[in-house]
């Protein structure tokens, strides 16, 4: 009952103010003589002589007297009315005071504590909406200024305020009904109700903290983890000129077409970072795999035919699969990462053929100069490695499952050897198979489990 005495009250003052405002007074001020002087026939007249002002005689009122005395008398009429509503209003809220008291008298129970906890709740994540609300409308203020997206997507957030205000006033109206229905009945259900929310709201908390532990575990331990099945790695410690790894593969080199994939984790990446290398003493860069911050370059027959792809290695010790694939017919050089093709370039070194009788490297390349291939530094020399790598140009970090073909791998077959969980170790190339070719680490570069 005393919800419908609010509104009529503040109706009524509405209606009076509203009375006051559209008031006008209309006065007629007569200012004229109220007595008559009559000059009877045959009576001599007086000089005519100024006569002085009788006492009840008004004098004459200008304009600005009379306009001044409406308003007198109409603001006199306005306090009246002013104060007719004052008293009016006072009235209608001390009954509405008792009205309240007697129903938080009646209702203050259980059902009074789970309105009040209801209603802190929302006004909790009233104010959370309001701060989340605010701040998008200063970005967009600093950032879409005048920009007619910006107002729009301010439109938006104000419409999901909106929106949220009337969810939570039909919550509070559904509780609100259930405590009025039958307060003695349902108070302790919604006292109950609102404590299984509470517990609920603690077990997603321990839920997510649980959540953020396990995805920390988890992420160590794929650190540690060796992908793809492999059980075997090359550990490359530092960068250095003589830490490398030589390869004999198992088909000669003479190639019209290929395909060359592995992982790698590097530990840090320079301007230039060899993965994969073979070079021969006429022409050193016959086919590279190389890393350069987040790219990955692929080269064929020089660096004149290069292929790239950006922001595709991932720091942190994350491992990477890379693969580069070449056909001499048109010319076709792709590079992949992860699965996915991230370049694709026609006309690299079409026609020509891979020279058999090079040196093929892991982690470094074979420069003009020639290289040196002691291990441990002994002093001892591989065939046109006579002078030494560039320490810049080193890898260090982690190399597993590296496998080379004498064809182009299929999108398939590039999407299984890039599976983290599958088996791609298993899957070996015919000219370098991981596990099978004979690699030699040196200088420092050896293999773990």
């Amino acid at each position: 009952m005393f919800l419908w005495r609010l509104p009529q009250a503040a109706c009524l003052v509405s209606v009076c103010v509203s009375l006051t405002l559209g008031y006008e007074d209309d006065i007629e001020v007569n200012y004229g003589d109220s007595y008559f002087n009559e000059i009877t026939e045959g009576e001599p007249l007086e000089p005519t002589a100024t006569p002085a002002p009788g006492p009840c005689k008004a004098t004459d009122m200008t304009k600005w007297d009379k306009l001044f005395s409406m308003l007198e008398n109409s603001q006199m009429r306005e306090n009246m009315l002013l104060q007719f509503s004052d008293d009016i209003i006072k009235v209608e809220l001390g009954s509405l005071r008792g009205e309240m008291l007697r129903f938080v008298a009646q209702y203050g129970g259980a059902c009074g504590v789970a309105v009040e906890t209801a209603g802190r709740r929302m006004s909790m994540q009233m104010e959370a909406r309001l701060r989340e609300s605010m701040e998008h409308l200063r970005q967009d203020r600093s950032t879409d200024a005048g920009n007619s997206a910006g107002n729009s997507h301010q439109e938006k957030l104000l419409q999901q305020l909106l929106t949220a205000v009337r969810t939570q006033a039909i919550q509070f109206i559904k509780l609100e009904n259930i405590c009025l229905s039958n307060p003695e009945a349902k108070g302790e259900n919604l006292q109950q109700e609102v404590a299984s929310a509470e517990m609920l709201v603690a077990v997603v908390t321990e839920l997510a903290k649980t959540r953020a532990v396990l995805e920390l575990a988890l992420k160590s331990a794929q650190q540690r983890h060796l992908p793809a099945g492999c059980e075997t790695a090359l550990l490359f410690p530092m960068r250095s000129r003589r830490i490398f790894s030589s390869v004999t593969p198992d088909l000669p080199l003479s190639l019209s077409s290929f395909t060359v994939c592995l992982w790698a984790k590097p530990v840090s990446v320079s301007n230039r970072t060899v993965l994969f290398s073979y070079g021969t003493k006429r022409n050193p860069y016959e086919i590279q795999l190389l890393l350069s911050g987040t790219r990955a370059l692929f080269t064929v027959g020089g660096e004149a035919h290069l292929v790239e792809a950006r922001g595709v290695v991932k720091g942190g010790g994350v491992w990477t699969h890379l693969c580069g694939a070449w056909s001499s017919e048109q010319g076709i050089a792709s590079l992949w990462a992860d699965g996915h093709r991230v370049a694709y370039t026609p006309g690299v070194a079409e026609g020509h053929m891979l020279p058999d009788g090079g040196s093929l490297q892991l982690g470094q390349e074979k420069n003009d100069g020639g290289v040196s291939g002691g291990s441990g530094g002994s002093g001892s020399q591989m065939p046109g490695f006579e002078g030494g790598f560039d320490a810049k140009l080193a890898f260090a970090g982690k190399m597993t499952g590296v496998n080379m073909w004498d064809r182009v791998l299929t999108e398939e077959e590039i999407s299984q050897l890039a599976l983290q969980d599958g088996e791609g170790c298993e899957q070996r190339g015919n000219v370098v198979g991981w596990g099978l070719t004979e690699i030699v680490p040196h200088g420092g570069a050896q293999f773990i489990n």
